[in-house]
């Protein structure tokens, strides 16, 4: 197998275990040769050359709770020693507290690596890769896979143990005195706060930043890292997940719940009266704090929000800047506007990918909810709960996504072009028009005989299929305009509508 096919955007990612009738492709084998292409692009495109040669190019690796960590860790070890690279071996550790690494004097690494696939199921990992300047692009990515032929090297590097998460979170308490402008030792004393860590890597937050500022973390549960993930999928965009850290800050009456993804660059909460807060929820309490700190500023999200997040965002003054999926492209986006003049403090997806421009540029779920910590002492002071900051953000009735897998060959190609003729279908039809603020696939607002609403039809980033959103302020309009796009998705043999005929037979 060619290493191009673990490209996943600007991550390494495949099946690191047998499951199945899956064959694991991201193997100890594999992984060596990954790392001889990071030393080749930290040499040839980061300008590291010479500090490699000189024997002082060092890398710092770290993993979340998966089971084929250890051996895919050691594999990427071995590699980088026989390459003359020092290593700090960090253990179990998170994804932003991996960028840290580059970051903090004490270890000053020339890049860091954590070894994780998110939320995805135990028999996945993968790479995700930072240098001083912040995380690789898909064209580093690209970079690294097809440049595996080792340099020359006359010595050998060495390895040693080292914990990032203490200092990521006396670090991260420190920011969130600063935050509530407080030097006081405990300020969370009298909140009990309860965190889910779906028991992947950041149970750390219980500990090490709740109750080290005071906190009462009673109720907390999957904290103990088991790669398995036998409670639920460790996914703050997940139902399930979301409904079990819901679930638990009620029996519990705690002031707040907190739920991260396996490496922790993802997060959402559940505030005391068990208001979920993840998605378009999300996006609007992070845009209350960022517009109150920045008045006017920008915020980038990603294509699928509700139509009335912008109009939420728009109320409190700000702009919404809608952009296309992913999280490096959000991010990426933000800085391109900063660097244009346009203040913008904020990228988020409706995954819970949010990245702060006070924070490196970098996505990491610990700090989202060290902003919102910083407000609590102010919401209990007005007796408000997280859920009323956003009372006015109003909610879809009814909200549906489909996945359509595109059975062509060219698939891009053939996706691209269900867009363009979907483009065109809507122009032939009153109470649909296509919505001119938005950057990825076709989005159509919706009207009249439709209800009120939109639908959002757009490439997957990642996988071979086309996704409909589809939401909706009208009960039942939802499927009003599911039976019209059956009638335009019908003509096309090379898509797999399945799940639509189903919706239709319901």
């Amino acid at each position: 197998m060619e290493l191009k096919a673990l490209q996943n955007g600007s991550d390494i990612r495949g099946i690191a275990v047998d499951y199945e009738n899956k064959k694991a492709n991201l193997t100890p084998e594999q992984v060596g040769k990954i790392a001889v292409g990071i030393v080749r692009w930290l040499c040839e495109e980061k300008r590291l050359a010479e500090k490699h040669q000189a024997g002082a190019l060092k890398i710092g690796i770290g993993h979340d709770s998966r089971v084929s960590a250890d051996s895919l860790k050691q594999a990427l070890i071995d590699s980088f020693l026989n390459q003359q690279v020092d290593v700090l071996d960090f253990g179990l550790a998170t994804t932003p507290a991996m960028f840290m690494t580059t970051q903090f004097p004490q270890y000053d690494c020339d890049a860091a690596i954590m070894i994780t696939a998110s939320h995805l199921p135990y028999y996945f990992n993968g790479l995700k890769l930072f240098t001083k300047s912040g995380g690789a692009e898909k064209t580093d990515i690209a970079y690294i896979l097809s440049h595996t032929e080792p340099l020359e090297t006359t010595g050998k590097g060495n390895v040693m143990k080292a914990d990032i998460i203490d200092d990521y979170s006396a670090d991260l308490t420190e920011k969130i005195r600063k935050g509530m402008k407080t030097e006081a030792e405990k300020p969370l004393a009298g909140f009990q706060i309860i965190v889910d860590a779906g028991n992947g890597a950041g149970g750390f937050f219980a500990e090490k930043v709740l109750q080290a500022l005071g906190a009462d973390t009673t109720g907390s549960q999957f904290l103990e890292p088991d790669g398995m993930f036998p409670n639920h999928i460790p996914n703050p965009d997940n139902k399930e997940a979301m409904a079990s850290i819901q679930q638990a800050v009620l029996q519990n009456k705690a002031d707040l719940g907190v739920i991260f993804d396996t490496d922790v660059d993802r997060s959402a909460l559940v505030d005391a009266s068990g208001e979920v807060i993840n998605r378009n929820n999300l996006i609007a309490v992070l845009a209350t704090i960022v517009l109150e700190e920045s008045p006017g500023s920008s915020i980038v999200t990603n294509s699928p929000t509700s139509s009335h997040l912008k109009d939420f965002i728009e109320a409190k003054g700000g702009k919404q800047v809608r952009y296309i999926s992913g999280y490096r492209n959000v991010i990426n986006k933000m800085i391109e506007l900063n660097d244009e003049g346009i203040e913008t403090p904020l990228a988020i997806e409706t995954s819970g990918h949010a990245a702060f421009k006070e924070n490196y540029f970098l996505d990491d779920g610990a700090y989202v909810i060290a902003k919102i910590l910083m407000l609590l002492p102010k919401l209990q002071a007005q007796n408000e709960t997280l859920g009323e900051l956003i009372e006015s953000l109003k909610q879809p009735l009814e909200t549906q996504e489909l996945r359509f897998e595109i059975l062509a060959d060219d698939v891009r190609k053939y996706g691209n072009q269900v867009i363009q003729e979907l483009n065109e279908f809507v122009a032939t039809h009153a109470g649909m028009d296509v919505d001119p603020e938005n950057e990825e696939g076709i989005r159509v607002n919706l009207f009249d005989r439709y209800g009120s609403g939109w639908f959002l039809l757009r490439m997957s980033l990642h996988e071979p299929l086309l996704v409909l959103q589809v939401e909706n302020d009208v009960r039942g309009m939802n499927q009003t305009t599911f039976a019209i796009l059956t009638e335009f998705f019908g003509k096309y043999a090379e898509l797999d509508v399945s799940q639509l005929s189903q919706l239709m037979k319901n």
